[in-house]
């Protein structure tokens, strides 16, 4: 993401986040229980999607804010980090998350996101403006890693959800 379209704010951010957040509920709020769970030509459902979101942001608060080992947060073997292959990493937190109740997914959405809102009241926005630490392996700021975790991914799966509701 270019620097001259990050937020100019935290206030700026914390309202492009909510507003995508409440963008994505509402699509999910039309969804019957069946669609929830009804997989997609890609063989992820709903469900799936939304674990997924789940997943990704508690590697933001546990990775990216804690700072603790990406393979740890994941719970996987250190190689399968190592280079950030996300199509492994996804495919690997899909088949840990697959099986789990609908119920269950949505809670734990709904806990990651309040836990993502909860760190970022925390912090201030020239504390979201640094790397995350000195010699990442992945260059760029925090706020980056915030939107791409947050609003942006809360943004593609609502596209690929609402695709339920047009068929």
């Amino acid at each position: 993401m270019a620097n001259n379209m990050l937020p100019k704010s935290k206030a700026e951010l914390m309202s492009q986040i909510k507003r995508e957040w409440s963008a994505l509920m509402d699509v999910v709020r039309r969804l019957s229980p069946e669609q929830m769970v009804t997989p997609d030509e890609g063989g992820w459902s709903p469900k799936d999607n939304l674990a997924h979101l789940t997943e990704w942001m508690n590697i933001l608060v546990e990775y990216y804010f804690d700072r603790r080992p990406a393979h740890e947060v994941i719970g996987v073997d250190p190689e399968v980090t190592e280079n950030w292959d996300y199509e492994r990493m996804n495919d690997i937190m899909f088949q840990h998350d697959r099986h789990q109740p609908l119920e269950q997914v949505l809670d734990e959405l709904k806990s990651a996101y309040a836990k993502v809102l909860a760190r970022l009241a925390s912090m201030t926005f020239e504390e979201l403006m640094k790397p995350r630490q000195v010699g990442d392996f992945y260059k760029g700021s925090i706020i980056e890693w915030v939107i791409g975790n947050t609003s942006d991914h809360f943004a593609e799966h609502r596209e690929t959800i609402a695709k339920l509701l047009k068929a």
